[in-house]
Order: C-alpha cells, then sequence, then structure tokens
C-alpha cells in the first residue's frame, strides 16, 4: 500500500525533453497512511454505531468528512 501511496504522490514534469520524478516526502507518506487508517476506523465505528444503536451520528460522519477531505486535497496539491 505504501507503494502506491508514494506512486500516486509522485510528481512527474517534463524538463528540456526529459520526465523527472519527484518523489514525495517519507512524512507525507506516513500522514496519508494514518489519515487514510483512520477514516477507515471512523467508519467502522460509524457502521456499528448504526447497527448496534440505530441511529446515525453527526460528529462520526463529519470526523469522516474531514478526514477524507484532507487527503483529497493532500493528492490535488502534491500534483501540482
Amino acid at each position: 500500500m505504501a507503494d502506491l501511496i508514494k506512486r500516486a504522490l509522485t510528481r512527474r514534469r517534463v524538463q528540456r525533453g526529459r520526465i523527472v520524478s519527484e518523489e514525495p516526502d517519507e512524512k507525507l507518506v506516513l500522514g496519508i497512511k494514518f489519515a487514510i487508517g483512520m477514516t477507515a476506523c471512523l467508519s467502522a465505528l460509524e457502521v456499528a454505531h448504526l447497527a448496534f444503536l440505530g441511529s446515525w451520528n453527526s460528529e462520526v460522519f463529519a470526523a469522516i468528512s474531514g478526514l477524507s477531505g484532507a487527503v483529497v486535497g493532500v493528492f490535488v496539491g502534491q500534483k501540482s
């Protein structure tokens, strides 16, 4: 999974007719892995909340939305 994230965050640009690849910082890759893991954990928590209590928890959903938005923002920002 780390290779997939690193490859997705790698910048490729043409410089003097050659393709130059710039790999992301290892801290950025670890941060994205952590954010994806936390999003998965919060999603599981929301599913458990729905299954056992039968109600929707808007605070957990807001946390899921915030983390997934941050991950998408990093991917979009890193490519430009």
